[in-house]
């Protein structure tokens, strides 16, 4: 079977697989859950995040901002981008539900093209093949079946960094704004590109680097910089309030800790979630700060020194580390973090072991791995604790 054939036999299984663990979810749904007790897998598909997606295709962006009791900004549309929302709604032909089901579904199987071109190069194609089966049978599967931006932001992704490897870079002024307005992390690619431009100049002897390269690094980089920047400008000229959206982000850090800080303040996100969680705990405040350093140091560990990791090459590791310290800059730290750490979907090509009976249980791992992530975000479904 030719290669496309076979990617597209793993993907339809995974997707049988997971629509089978959210039946099941649904089935078993509590009184107590987000669902009820009658939940249904289509409830699922246009639950959490996904309604406000359906907010933003049939109302559009606010442009006088809500606000609490106490005044400050509450959470609004401004936070989701309009790509996956208006698309959705367009394959859907008006009805938005099934629309973003197939914007979903087809953009998730065209990301396992993306990921098997982006990956076969490095690790060889049977590997990028089981890559692919990790990824589409993952702990988030269940996000290329409901209507989150992730799957289609992803497809964009994968084709831009495997654009800017070829040193294809003409097309990126066609992908970056599309790929910057259908979720955030726009930013992390910017300073991607700086990195790989450096990466670049350094290996120039070896790896000649023409002018005209040089000139669509550079404006590439600050194109994908003004355009990740303008949406806040949109929110402040739409609705009068020069920090519209930052203070729009900062109302779904105030459902976790209620004394968070009025500005947005970068870094601090993660050391308040880490200090939060550990109180949680019952732990003191200077062990979440030890416990976070360690984390940032194993990351860093494993995009320098790991074996797995190195063999993907620099750009996918360059990647991997932009992203990362964006979430660390703007993040803070809650249930949606395994959700936010989609974009590193390329370290999949580290996670394949040369055994094939390792190769199997890591599939298994994913499977299982899948079934609690869906049990616990649609199955349990708890407002604040298990949000997807």
């Amino acid at each position: 079977m030719p290669t496309a054939g076979r990617i597209t036999v793993v993907y339809l299984l995974s997707r049988l697989v997971t629509t089978g663990f959210l039946a099941l979810a649904a089935a078993h749904s509590s009184p107590l859950s987000r669902f009820g007790a009658d939940a249904t897998v289509d409830e699922y598909v246009v639950g959490w995040d996904a309604q406000w997606y359906w907010w933003v295709a049939e109302h559009g962006y606010p442009a006088e901002l809500p606000r609490t009791e106490s005044g400050d900004v509450a959470e609004n549309a401004w936070a989701f981008m309009p790509v996956y929302a208006f698309l959705a709604k367009v394959a859907g032909f008006g009805n938005w539900g099934s629309g973003a089901l197939l914007v979903s579904l087809v953009a998730g199987l065209l990301a396992c093209f993306a990921l098997h071109r982006l990956l076969r190069d490095r690790i060889g194609a049977p590997a990028a093949l089981w890559a692919v089966a990790f990824f589409s049978s993952g702990p988030l599967a269940a996000l290329f079946q409901v209507g989150y931006a992730e799957s289609l932001f992803l497809l964009f992704l994968l084709i831009s960094l495997d654009l800017a490897l070829r040193h294809r870079y003409a097309l990126l002024y066609l992908l970056i704004p599309v790929m910057g307005f259908t979720r955030p992390g726009v930013l992390a690619f910017s300073l991607f590109l700086a990195l790989h431009g450096i990466v670049r100049w350094a290996r120039r002897r070896v790896d000649p680097l023409p002018v005209s390269h040089v000139a669509h690094i550079v404006s590439l980089g600050l194109f994908a910089a003004v355009v990740g920047f303008s949406w806040q400008v949109i929110a402040a000229v739409v609705t009068g309030e020069p920090e519209a959206y930052l203070q729009t982000e900062l109302a779904w850090r105030r459902n976790w800790i209620q004394d968070a800080s009025a500005d947005f303040i970068p870094f601090d996100g993660f050391v308040l979630g880490a200090q939060f969680w550990f109180a949680q705990w019952g732990l003191p405040a200077w062990a979440a700060v030890v416990a976070l350093l360690l984390l940032v140091g194993g990351a860093a560990w494993l995009l320098l020194r790991s074996a797995h990791v190195r063999r993907l090459g620099p750009d996918l590791r360059l990647w991997s580390a932009s992203y990362l310290l964006y979430l660390l800059a703007v993040f803070f730290p809650q249930s949606s973090t395994l959700r936010l750490l989609l974009p590193l979907t390329p370290l999949w090509g580290a996670a394949v072991p040369r055994s094939l009976g390792w190769r199997w249980a890591v599939l298994g791992a994913c499977l299982v791995t899948q079934w609690l992530w869906i049990h616990s975000v649609y199955g349990l479904s708890q407002t604040f604790w298990q949000v997807p």
